[in-house]
C-alpha cells in the first residue's frame, strides 16, 4: 500500500464504526495529533491518520482491542510503523507493544485526555471548547467520579513518558481539539438545543 491517506483512513473508520461517539472521539484524537505534529515539526498527515484510526476495532471487537486493528491494517497492507503506533496506544491495557516513538507517546497520553476534556466542555453552560480553561480540567481531574472512563493513571503515564507537565499537555489538547470543535459538537451549538 502507498502512504495511507486521511480519506482512506476515514472510510476505514466508518466501515468498522457506526457509533457517533466513537467517530467523534476519533476526530478529536486526529485533531490533537495533527496539532501536536505541527508543534513538533513532524508529519501532520501521518500523525493525524494514526489518531483517526487508533480505535478502529473498538466498536466491533472491544475484547480484542488493538489486536483486531493490527489484523485489519495488515490485511490492507498498511505500513508496519503505522500499525505499531496504533497498537502501542493500548500498552499494558490490551497489548504489550510499548510506545517508543514520540508520536506513539503523544497518542498514548492524549487518547483518554480528549475524553476528559470533552466531558468538561459538555457540563459547561456554553458547551463551547473556546471557554474551557486548563484549571477547570485540572479541577475535574481530581474528581475521579467525573468522566470515570478517562483513566487518569494512563494519561499521567503518558505525560511522564513525554516529560511534560500536565497543565501543558491539557493546554495542547484543548488547542488541538479547537480545530475540530464544530465537528465534535463542542462549538457552543449544543447549548442552543437546551
Amino acid at each position: 500500500m502507498d502512504v495511507p491517506t486521511r480519506e482512506g483512513a476515514y472510510a476505514l473508520l466508518t466501515e468498522f464504526n457506526q457509533s457517533e461517539r466513537l467517530i467523534k472521539h476519533a476526530l478529536a484524537v486526529e485533531a490533537v495529533m495533527r496539532y501536536m505534529a505541527r508543534k513538533r515539526g513532524e508529519d501532520e498527515d501521518k500523525w493525524g491518520v494514526i489518531g483517526l484510526i487508533h480505535d478502529l476495532d473498538y466498536e466491533q471487537f472491544p475484547d480484542e482491542h488493538c489486536q483486531q486493528t493490527a489484523r485489519i491494517l495488515r490485511e490492507r497492507e498498511w505500513p508496519e510503523d503505522y500499525i505499531h503506533a496504533v497498537v502501542s496506544h493500548g500498552w499494558e491495557l490490551c497489548t504489550d507493544v510499548e510506545p517508543t516513538h514520540e508520536m506513539e507517546k503523544v497518542l498514548y497520553a492524549i487518547d483518554e485526555l480528549t475524553g476528559l476534556i470533552t466531558a468538561c466542555v459538555l457540563v459547561r453552560p456554553s458547551k463551547n471548547l473556546e471557554d474551557l480553561k486548563v484549571k477547570s480540567v485540572n479541577k475535574k481531574w481530581k474528581d475521579k467520579s467525573f468522566a470515570a472512563g478517562a483513566d487518569r493513571d494512563v494519561i499521567q503515564k503518558g505525560i511522564d513518558m513525554l516529560g511534560m507537565e500536565r497543565a501543558e499537555l491539557i493546554a495542547d489538547v484543548i488547542e488541538g481539539m479547537k480545530e475540530a470543535a464544530a465537528e465534535l459538537g463542542l462549538d457552543g451549538s449544543l447549548a442552543e438545543d437546551v
